[in-house]
């Protein structure tokens, strides 16, 4: 990630400028609300998926930079309701905004940031940048929404989970990707392809953060260890434990999905830890790597390319 973050340093720099000019309000409460979030260690993939795939295309302006902020506040509002929904007191290893600032300020200056966002895709001026970006955050709240639904429900299927990280998280690594192909003038071939690429891309950062949830610490990975578990949500360490494990794991895993189950958090780790649960949650993520990969295929051998397939590789094997 580091030699990612030095290929992009100029570019990023450009995209923070037009980070902090975009998020004044004469309302004060707004710019510390959002200025504590979006300063608050991201790892800024989302942007750096705009660049890139922008750069791939050779594509030569300013857009990219509006367009690379745009998804940045697109999840960073999505985090903002996300932790109120969970009640999360812990996010990148800081306080998260609604434990500081209180759930009404979290979800109001989320709204704000969502209608910002709004503002600045209209300021680019094509009708398809709108319109992959209006579908997006159409889909992130309807993968809420069944996220919400699924949990301490322990009876949901692999391809339901599945069917919410690529609604709740894949689906704006995709539309950042496309983005940048829009941006570079890409054929409807070579944007799907990197949409393909970013959907893939984006499951496999989700089903990475299911194992660290699991196998990490919290001030590694910047989050409350087993935070999950105890909201009830089934996600495919657990869900593989439902259908392979011991009777006695699948009673102990059911019972903590539907009752919120930290406080029997170390006999679900050890379970989990013991039956292979992680091992095939990462399997998948290799799958769906190599899946992203496959879609590059398309593009021409640049520096840019080299990077999107460095990025890939990453999300599979960090640690946070």
């Amino acid at each position: 990630m580091q030699a990612i973050q030095a290929f992009l340093a100029a570019d990023m720099q450009r995209v923070d400028a037009v980070i902090r000019e975009r998020l004044h309000s004469e309302v004060v409460l707004v710019s510390q609300v959002s200025e504590y979030i979006i300063n608050s260690g991201g790892k800024r993939l989302r942007p750096a998926l705009v660049l890139l795939s922008a750069g791939a295309m050779g594509y030569v302006g300013k857009h990219h930079y509006e367009l690379a902020a745009v998804v940045e506040f697109i999840h960073t509002a999505t985090l903002l309701h996300d932790d109120v929904v969970d009640e999360s007191s812990l996010r990148r290893g800081r306080e998260t905004a609604n434990a500081l600032f209180g759930n009404a300020a979290s979800v109001l200056v989320g709204d704000f940031l969502y209608s910002r966002a709004f503002q600045m895709m209209v300021g680019v001026g094509q009708m398809r940048v709108m319109e992959v970006l209006s579908d997006a955050t159409n889909i992130i709240a309807e993968g809420e929404v069944l996220q919400l639904m699924n949990c301490n429900d322990a009876d949901i299927s692999e391809a339901d989970y599945l069917r919410v990280i690529r609604y709740k998280t894949a689906k704006l690594f995709e539309a950042a990707v496309r983005l940048g192909g829009i941006l570079g003038g890409a054929d409807a071939a070579t944007e799907q392809a990197l949409a393909v690429y970013g959907m893939h891309l984006g499951t496999a950062f989700q089903l990475i953060d299911d194992v660290l949830d699991y196998s990490g610490d919290h001030e590694t990975i910047g989050k409350n260890v087993g935070d999950d578990l105890a909201e009830g949500k089934p996600t495919l360490p657990l869900l593989f434990l439902l259908k392979n494990g011991t009777d006695a794991q699948v009673k102990l895993v059911r019972h903590a999905i539907e009752n919120g189950g930290l406080e029997v958090f170390d006999e679900v780790l050890s379970a989990v830890l013991t039956s292979g649960a992680l091992d095939y949650t990462r399997e998948q993520a290799r799958t769906e790597v190599n899946l992203a990969l496959n879609a590059l295929n398309v593009l021409p051998d640049t520096p840019y390319k080299q990077q999107l397939i460095r990025l890939a590789e990453y999300s599979v094997d960090r640690a946070y």
